[in-house]
């Protein structure tokens, strides 16, 4: 792991990763990494674990996503929030190939050190945001701006 982030405790959801120097806005910091799997292969996976609103699973592009459950790294432990200070960016493969597509996290401003690195999950289901849905997927961010669910509004 780089030694300009760490792992550990998080007071947002259990751990999290933190600034362990001073961070540049526009700087790259990690890349999400994990098993490439089809969304049909997580599906049969996780089909029935998906409403615990807990999954280290990033969508690369509508063929394939990341399983950091496989492979993953310190990434996949970069907490939700409504207020971020980070973005995970996708760079897409130069020759069209999507199981090559990758995705980083990047500072969206200069980040402190000892500050929690996190990014707008940017969730998207496509069935009714009930109330248990979002109780599932409950925001514990603790921004004022907190719209108390990872879920985003549908548009």
């Amino acid at each position: 792991m780089s030694r300009r982030i760490q792992q550990r405790r998080s007071r947002i959801h259990g751990n999290g990763v933190f600034a362990a120097v001073a961070l540049a806005e526009g700087e790259r910091l990690v890349e999400y990494k994990g098993l490439h799997r089809t969304h049909a292969e997580a599906d049969d996976l996780y089909g029935d674990s998906l409403g615990s609103g807990h999954t280290f699973l990033f969508t690369l592009n509508d063929e394939y996503l990341l399983d950091a459950n496989v492979d993953g790294n310190v990434a996949r432990w970069i907490n939700h929030s409504c207020a971020p200070n980070c973005q995970a960016v996708l760079v897409e493969h130069a020759k069209g190939d999507k199981r090559r597509d990758r995705v980083f996290i990047e500072a969206l401003r200069a980040i402190a050190p000892g500050e929690e690195l996190t990014y707008n999950y940017g969730i998207r289901l496509s069935i009714p945001h009930t109330a248990k849905l979002k109780k599932q997927w409950a925001c514990r961010c603790g921004a004022w701006e907190c719209s108390g669910t990872m879920l985003q509004p549908k548009g």
